[in-house]
């Protein structure tokens, strides 16, 4: 490229953004050109200016980094995206490379890593921290030598962003308004969650929902 890496940093802590701004910025090569508090706003920044990696948060309001990342792949499938993250989740890795990210880094080692990761994601190469490589391809050689795959998600696209939307404590007709669906559509999703998860009432939702990474406690 003939000039710096343009960033999107997208996190709804506003200290954690800056830090990740001090930490891109101290590099020739960065620089972050546009920020967002939510997932939702990173997908419209990303539309409206220049940007060549977007670097997202997993547990943002209205909309996840994968939520995020799935809604860029759709409309921008050449932008780079990499997921920064308190979870060390082998699924949560590989459905973040399934949205077309380039890999994910922990939030406890950004300083360490974060900028080998948005180098290796300008290069199209996947990034793994390095102190997750080893359980990751252990993990994934024990499961070939039993003869499974990955492990399946518990709910849709779809219905993961109506839980997320739920645990954040919005009312059915919010929710419809926010996906430009029916409020039946909305109870209809709710009530087939429920039944997936074996949960009863928003509550257990909601904690579903914090352990799954979807939204912070």
């Amino acid at each position: 490229m003939s000039g710096p890496v343009r960033v999107l940093l997208a996190d709804d802590h506003t200290l954690v953004r800056r830090g990740v701004r001090l930490i891109l910025e101290a590099e020739p090569d960065l620089t972050v050109v546009a920020e967002a508090g939510d997932g939702a706003e990173a997908v419209e920044r990303a539309r409206a200016g220049d940007i060549d990696l977007a670097v997202l948060d997993i547990a943002m309001p209205r909309m996840t980094d994968l939520q995020a990342a799935r809604e860029l792949t759709r409309r921008q499938p050449g932008l780079r995206m990499l997921m920064l993250t308190m979870y060390d989740n082998e699924q949560y890795f590989f459905e973040a490379l399934k949205t077309g990210a380039c890999g994910y880094v922990l939030k406890s080692v950004a300083d360490r890593d974060l900028v080998a990761a948005c180098r290796a994601a300008m290069r199209d190469e996947p990034f793994v921290c390095p102190g997750a490589e080893r359980a990751l391809v252990r993990s994934w050689l024990d499961r070939l030598h039993r003869g499974d795959g990955l492990p399946e998600r518990a709910v849709t696209e779809r219905e993961e962003e109506i839980l997320k939307l739920v645990a954040e404590g919005h009312t059915s007709r919010e929710i419809a308004t926010l996906l430009f669906i029916s409020v039946k559509t909305v109870e209809r999703h709710r009530a087939n969650i429920l039944h997936k998860l074996g949960l009863r009432d928003r509550l257990e939702l909601t904690r579903y929902a914090i352990r799954a990474g979807l939204v912070d406690p």
